[in-house]
């Protein structure tokens, strides 16, 4: 039987001799995050689930990105929905509020086209404000060719949130 307490001395031992170190080092301690050295940036968020988590959870990551201090008056931030993304923006979803807060800060909110006409869903079943763009996976190449972060958050577990 393993003694898991021997093996984690054995462990560590080994990494001392091996020049590594599990310690945080002093110029760690002193770490407050990546410096925002440029004069702006742009993130561009995909969103292909329709569930409410994942909607929220979106939502919430582009709210969270535009409170970050060091960003400050650097970022442009676009929401890209397609595939069953689209439902993010369908009218009477409960998100109008918060989707229009969003504009409000900046926020471009576009829908691809390409899922509207695969998935037989009405642009008139949309939020009027939202922007229709002629494919969600042109949309982030253009976006990424022009130096913008690709952020694509992924569905909470039914289990979570």
């Amino acid at each position: 039987m393993i003694n898991l307490k021997n093996l984690m001395v054995v462990c560590v031992a080994a990494a001392g001799t091996a020049g590594l170190s599990f310690a945080p080092s002093a110029h760690a301690a002193g770490f407050a995050g990546a410096v925002a050295d440029k004069a702006h940036y742009g993130a561009i968020f995909q969103i292909d689930s329709g569930s409410t988590k994942g909607i929220k959870k979106t939502l919430n990551n582009i709210e969270n990105l535009l409170h970050d201090p060091r960003l400050a008056g650097k970022v442009t931030v676009e929401l890209i929905a397609n595939s069953k993304g689209f439902n993010v923006y369908v009218k009477d979803n409960g998100f109008e509020k918060e989707l229009r807060h969003l504009q409000s800060e900046g926020v471009i909110l576009a829908q691809c086209s390409n899922t509207l006409r695969e998935l037989h869903v009405n642009r008139k079943d949309l939020y009027p404000f939202i922007y229709v763009v002629p494919l969600g996976v042109g949309e982030i190449t253009i976006r990424e060719s022009q130096g913008w972060a690709y952020i694509h958050p992924s569905a909470p577990p039914d289990d979570s949130m």
